[in-house]
């Protein structure tokens, strides 16, 4: 195909367009979408394509979320390409990526530098920016076929690149609230380089409350930032937003231990120790529907508490949790205040960030636990 090579700092891609027909031809969806009439089923991902695999995790949801969301959207597409007669239907460009390196000849033409034939990857190209446009592409041309020849789209080709260079577009390109939410972007942390290590560091802890066997909040978390199932606890946006305010607090100091995976495990740990702990002295009321101890507004003042004491007692970790229950022992006095009915009575403030601060104060207060405000 005729292109154009474009070079910014160290980076090289290319410029071109397809007809649409042959476009939806070389490229892979990764995700269902649906119209009225028809729906496009998820290419399978192998295991070992470690690109595909890490846009799919992000761009799935659950089921329901993630229909209503590509039929709303897509349906919306379609309708301005069927309406849209002066206007280009697609203006602007889709990103596409191939592992494949893709062989460049120039031509030698007088004033039109970086023009060349570009070849074609033998295997279909994934799609970082575009796949809600191609979608409703492809059911509009179901619908108008004569429209096809009409339609060239624009894109741009990144090729021979390794797979954190496609993350990492990927979360650029998506890193807006109307795009991807922030529970979603904790997930990329460890994936992007301009990510701040405090922040990589955070995000290492939840994936480990999230994935590890001995964690408390093992699939508690909801990772997918729509409506929380019955079966979640946090939000993982906001258990990160916790855990990040402690990590900075303590940054200089994990700084100096050298701020690897060992000290995000002995974080981990920390936290795992501390909820554990939490739940031998609430164990009639932990996990209970008809108490709020595992609702997000009492599990971010735990995690508060949890770096207020660490910061006190963290070694030896030999023998902790037992130690930590026996210091959390008075809690158990104050379980009837988290019974569901009358909670917000009982606690009362004008948001949940005040909530929160004030539940941290109590919880501390009652255990003898010397509060550290966050820098």
């Amino acid at each position: 195909m005729l292109a154009t090579q474009i070079r910014q700092k160290d980076s090289v891609f290319y410029f071109g367009s397809y007809p649409a027909q042959d476009l939806l031809g070389r490229v892979r969806f990764i995700s269902r979408f649906f119209s009225d009439e028809d729906e496009i089923a998820a290419s399978k991902v192998a295991e070992g394509d470690e690109i595909a695999q890490f846009i799919a995790r992000i761009e799935r949801t659950d089921s329901a979320f993630q229909r209503t969301l590509s039929r709303a959207k897509v349906r919306q597409l379609k309708n301005f390409y069927e309406t849209a007669v002066t206007q280009p239907p697609i203006p602007g460009t889709v990103l596409l990526f191939t592992h494949e390196q893709l062989r460049f000849r120039a031509l030698s033409v007088m004033g039109e530098e970086g023009a060349g034939h570009l070849s074609e990857p033998q295997s279909k190209f994934l799609i970082i920016d575009g796949q809600h446009r191609l979608a409703a592409l492809r059911f509009y041309l179901q619908t108008h076929p004569d429209d096809a020849a009409t339609i060239r789209v624009p894109c741009m080709i990144f090729d021979g690149r390794s797979e954190d260079f496609a993350a990492e577009m990927f979360v650029i390109i998506n890193s807006t609230p109307t795009r991807i939410n922030k529970s979603h972007l904790v997930d990329l942390y460890e994936r992007v380089s301009w990510a701040a290590p405090d922040r990589k560091f955070a995000s290492r802890i939840v994936a480990s409350l999230y994935s590890e066997g001995d964690s408390p909040l093992r699939y508690r978390i909801n990772r997918l930032g729509g409506r929380s199932q019955k079966d979640k606890w946090i939000l993982q946006a906001e258990l990160f937003n916790e855990l990040y305010r402690w990590v900075r607090r303590d940054w200089r100091r994990i700084l100096n231990a050298g701020a690897g995976a060992r000290q995000a495990a002995e974080y981990y740990g920390a936290v795992r120790d501390f909820l554990k702990a939490a739940e031998r002295v609430w164990v009639e009321g932990w996990g209970e529907a008809n108490y709020m101890l595992v609702r997000p507004v009492v599990l971010k003042a735990l995690i508060r508490v949890c770096a207020d004491l660490y910061r006190e007692d963290a070694d030896p970790e030999a023998g902790r949790q037992a130690r930590w229950a026996a210091r959390l022992a008075p809690w158990a006095e104050l379980l009837p205040t988290f019974r569901v009915q009358g909670f917000y009575e009982r606690y009362p403030a004008k948001g949940e960030v005040e909530r929160v601060s004030r539940i941290h104060r109590e919880l501390a207060r009652v255990a003898k636990i010397t509060t550290v405000a966050a820098k």
